[in-house]
This record gives C-alpha cells, sequence and structure tokens, in this order.
C-alpha cells in the first residue's frame, strides 16, 4: 500500500501494464494526471497534439501496427468529443485503444449546473464507440479500473475501451494498492469443431478462405500460408485483412477477385471477418455451399449470415489447429499457381481501368521496404490500394475500416511512426482530408517524426465532385478547394516540402525523402478519376442472392 494522489495512481498502473507512450493534450481537469506523467516521464514519453482528435488517431495507429495497446488521454467534455472521430475508427477496426478522459468534479457529475467542460451522460456517450467506459471514483477504483480496462482490451474482441476520472480524485490522496497485470489466455475454439472443419475442407473440391481483420489483431497470422498452401486454397483479403498472407503468395488475392472465385468454391472458411460485400451485403453462399466461421466474437459468428460450422475463438490459434488436423483428411491436389495466376491477371485488367492511380500507388509500393507501413485515407489512390496495392505481411496495411472516416490517415500515421520509428512509414491523402489534421505537422516536427505524407492534390473534395459531376449533371457545390502552396505551408512547420508532378517525380522524391528520413510532405498535383467503388462493386447476380 502506498500513498498518492489519483494521478499517480492512474500512471503507476499504466507503467505496470507496459505503457511507454501516451498521445496527450492536457487541461484543467488532467493537471494532477499530467503532473504525475511529470514524475515519470524517463519511463513514459507523452506526445501531446495540437487537437484531441489526433491523440485518438495516433493511438490507433500506434496500436494496430505494434499490437501493443494505444493510450490517449484528453479533458471532458469537448476534448473527449473531438476524440470520437479516432475511437469510432478504432472501433470499426478492432484496435487496442484505451481513452483516458477526465470528468467534472464529483459533487457536479449529473447536475447540469453548468461546470467546465461538463456535457449530459458522457459515459454513456462514450459507450456507443467503445467496447466498455467505466468511471473511478477514488485513487484505489483509478487503479482497480485501470486493470479491468486491460483485461477488456486483451480479452475478445478487440476494440477500445475507455475510463474516465472526475479531476478532484486525480487530486485527491489515499492510500493506494496497485494492481498486477492481468493474464489473458488465448480464447482456443472447440476441440470438435475444429475436427468437423477440418474434415469438411479436406475433403473440399475447391475451398476458399476468406480473411478479415481479426486474423491480424495479433500481428500474426499464424499458419495461414501452410493452410492455404495444403488446400491450395485462394484465400481473399479484405482491406484490413491485407497481409495475412503475403501478396507475393500466388493464393492471395483482393476482394474484386472473390466475386469470380466465390461461385466456384464447394466449402468457404470465413477467418475473422464480417463476411460482408461492400454496401454491406452478406457474400452469397448457396445451399449446396458449405460456410465454415471462425470468430471471437460471438456476436459476430452469426450476423449477416448463419454458418454451417462456427468456431468461436482467436482465429490464429484456430488457424494453427487446422493445420495440424486438415492433412488426416486432406486429398492429393495439384498446384493451381497457373490457375491463380490467371486470376490475378484477370484482376490487374480490371486494375487497368485507373492507369494514374496504378502509376502513383506502383511507385509507392516499389519505393518502401516490404516491411514499410502505408497508411492509406480516403482519397482515390487510397481507394485504388484496397485492391491494387501488394502488402506483404501483417500490420503493414492501415485503413479506417467501415468508418471511412476522412481526415484520419495524417495523424494516424504519426502514431504508426512512433511505434515503428526504424520502418519507412508513407501516409497518403487527399487535399480535403490532409487539412483535417495539418496542425499536427508541428507535433511531427517537435518528436522528430520522421513520416513521409504525400498529399494527392486535385483542389477539391474529388470523390463528392465526380459524384456531383456524373449523378446530378455538374451542379458542383460545397466541392471545391482553395488550397495553400503546401509546400510552403510544410516548410513554415519545419517539415521539408517537395513537389512531384508526376510518377516519375514522386518516384525520385519519395525516394530522396525517404534517404533524408526527416519529416517531408510530397505535394502531388492530381487530375480527375473515375469512380473506383462503381468500377469495383459486386456484380449485380452476387448483390442480387
Amino acid at each position: 500500500m502506498e500513498t498518492m494522489t489519483g494521478g499517480q495512481a492512474l500512471i503507476q498502473t499504466l507503467k505496470r501494464e507496459g505503457v511507454e507512450v501516451i498521445f496527450g493534450l492536457p487541461g484543467v481537469q488532467m493537471d494532477w494526471a499530467f503532473d504525475a506523467l511529470w514524475e515519470e516521464r524517463e519511463n513514459i514519453k507523452i506526445i501531446h497534439t495540437r487537437n484531441e482528435q489526433a491523440t485518438s488517431y495516433m493511438a490507433d495507429g500506434y496500436a494496430r501496427s505494434t499490437g501493443k495497446v494505444g493510450v490517449c488521454m484528453m479533458v471532458p467534455g469537448p476534448g473527449l468529443l473531438n476524440a470520437m472521430a479516432g475511437l469510432s475508427t478504432a472501433y470499426a477496426s478492432n484496435s487496442r485503444v484505451l481513452c483516458i478522459a477526465g470528468q467534472v468534479a464529483t459533487h457536479h457529475i449529473g447536475q447540469e449546473r453548468g461546470a467546465l467542460h461538463e456535457i449530459k451522460n458522457q459515459l454513456e456517450t462514450v459507450r456507443s464507440v467503445t467496447k466498455w467506459a467505466e468511471r473511478a471514483m477514488s485513487p484505489q477504483e483509478v487503479t482497480q479500473v485501470v486493470h479491468d480496462a486491460f483485461i477488456n482490451l486483451k480479452t475478445g474482441r478487440s476494440r477500445p475501451v475507455e475510463i474516465e476520472v472526475p479531476h478532484d480524485i486525480f487530486a485527491k490522496t489515499d492510500n493506494v494498492v496497485l494492481t498486477e497485470p492481468g493474464i489473458v489466455n488465448t480464447l482456443k475454439g472447440d476441440s470438435a469443431d475444429l475436427d468437423r472443419a477440418a474434415k469438411l475442407l479436406g475433403e473440399a473440391t475447391n475451398p476458399i478462405i476468406f480473411v478479415g481483420g481479426g486474423m491480424v489483431t495479433t500481428g500474426s497470422s499464424g499458419k495461414l500460408d501452410q493452410l492455404s498452401d495444403m488446400l491450395q486454397a485462394p484465400t481473399i483479403m479484405s482491406p484490413n485483412g491485407k497481409g495475412a498472407l503475403s501478396s507475393k503468395n500466388y493464393l492471395a488475392h483482393p476482394v474484386i477477385a472473390g466475386y469470380e472465385l466465390i461461385e466456384k468454391a464447394d466449402v468457404i472458411l470465413a477467418l475473422g471477418t464480417r463476411f460482408v460485400l461492400p454496401g454491406p451485403v452478406s457474400w452469397p453462399v448457396s445451399s449446396e455451399q458449405k460456410l465454415i466461421r471462425i470468430d471471437i466474437d460471438p456476436e459476430e459468428i452469426n450476423r449477416n449470415i448463419e454458418p454451417d460450422i462456427k468456431i468461436i475463438g482467436d482465429a490464429v490459434s484456430a488457424i494453427n489447429d487446422l493445420v495440424d488436423r486438415v492433412p488426416r483428411f486432406n486429398k492429393s491436389r495439384p498446384s493451381r499457381e497457373e490457375e491463380m495466376k490467371s486470376v490475378a491477371a484477370h484482376t490487374r485488367q480490371k486494375l487497368g481501368a485507373f492507369p494514374q492511380l496504378a502509376a502513383y500507388s506502383d511507385v509507392i509500393r516499389e519505393q518502401i521496404p516490404d516491411d514499410g507501413i502505408l497508411v492509406a485515407e480516403m482519397t482515390q489512390v487510397g481507394y485504388y490500394s484496397y485492391h491494387g496495392f501488394p502488402v506483404y505481411a501483417p500490420r503493414t496495411y492501415i485503413t479506417p475500416g467501415y468508418q471511412g472516416t476522412l481526415g484520419y490517415g495524417f495523424s494516424t500515421a504519426i502514431g504508426v511512426k512512433v511505434g515503428n520509428p526504424d520502418k519507412t512509414v508513407v501516409s497518403i491523402a487527399g487535399d480535403g482530408g490532409f487539412m483535417f489534421g495539418v496542425q499536427e505537422m508541428a507535433t511531427m516536427v517537435q518528436n522528430g517524426i520522421n513520416l513521409v505524407t504525400i498529399v494527392f492534390n486535385d483542389g477539391a473534395y474529388g470523390n463528392v465532385r465526380r459524384t456531383q459531376s456524373d449523378m446530378f449533371e455538374g451542379r458542383l457545390i460545397a466541392s471545391k478547394l482553395d488550397n495553400p502552396d503546401f509546400t510552403k505551408l510544410a516548410e513554415s512547420f519545419g517539415v521539408a516540402g517537395r513537389k512531384a508532378d508526376g510518377p516519375e517525380a514522386l518516384t525520385r522524391e519519395l525516394k530522396a525523402a525517404i534517404l533524408a528520413n526527416e519529416p517531408t510532405l510530397i505535394d502531388v498535383p492530381i487530375e480527375s478519376n473515375p469512380s473506383t467503388f462503381a468500377h469495383f462493386a459486386p456484380p449485380p447476380r452476387l448483390m442480387a442472392r
């Protein structure tokens, strides 16, 4: 038992849980917590941002790219509301983010007296974008609530959690017993169900595997490559599942390849995925096909479609078990390499409808190492990358998931780089999305975060403008953007500003930026492009089932 403030109880418990970095923005309700951080400044690094929204984005990027818990901290009310865009993105992307918010003094909670930063039902509000949220009402409860938060982060489906502490509790001194980190065991699937799945897969004539973000949550896809190889099963990866199987493997395919492959399958294995077409509409499964679903979330396992075999458990653990079990039932299978190369060629033909986007995407892939990380934004090159950007390892490709959060990318990429200082990290953004977080260039420079950001600049919210042109007879409204000179803007922050007119120039500038290893922005003027969504949409026959 030690005598300490609630703020010290918070920071000492976080230290015991292995937290090394906190992304935060201070304020009056957080003063005692930040003072406790000063005491541990040699052990926990604080990166303070210019907007609370960036704290949660950075924590998300840090978490998804490292497998560690990303921690963000901010004042209550407007501070927490700012951060909720990042929390909703983390929720959609199964990210281990711990949000620590202040709260008004205990005697003001629920009174609506107009205390500074007070909002009605703050805890209930944040529960809409978190897996779990609780309040601590004493210094001892602070350490227990942090302990419970980490248990929830590491148990079941990875999603953000939140704790809130009134500022008088942060300041209060009391005797506190610090909790020890909890031990969480891997949730293994039922042995009998795994045997049934192994038999069904081993006896299948044409099995296929669908992979989602649940396969990369642990930072490993286990023995997925071995299972796909022994079954010669084409493996379709959602954007958040990219990297679970290296794109260099001939069995690895993006979602659009699944449109033609699923109809030939007799057994479908869905791993850590919502198993939905863009829409979302469930992938069609006929009465002749058998569906096996493996997911750690019991609420997800029956959502959208009822599987023939459902296995509730950790997807990586289940894959490793299947690799051991399938050989007992597996038939001799010839290589499908030539067939899969033909499917890949058909995919490239579809991607050929976007030569400008393909050229820029290819430059980025060529210039960053195999373990380099791309953070894709809600911009045309980003949309193209869902299907056309090869990914070679788990946690090296980051998207906002189904939340589709415009403006998340730059701040998220800063968090990615903080967690991976020795890896090349590239953020791509449109001019519209980049300006959502432009002020975080100051954060990047102040902390020596050597991120390379590419801004594809078309002077518009390009997707909106194209829709207005194509669907509304050119009635353009609220989509034009008057931008600053991005290179000069970058330089005013102390960021290296570069410009690249075309793919060849981007090759040169990106190579130089990576070698320079400094905070860099590359401005790339780009023309309007046709809709990737329309071109890559599922065929009507699939949507109609």
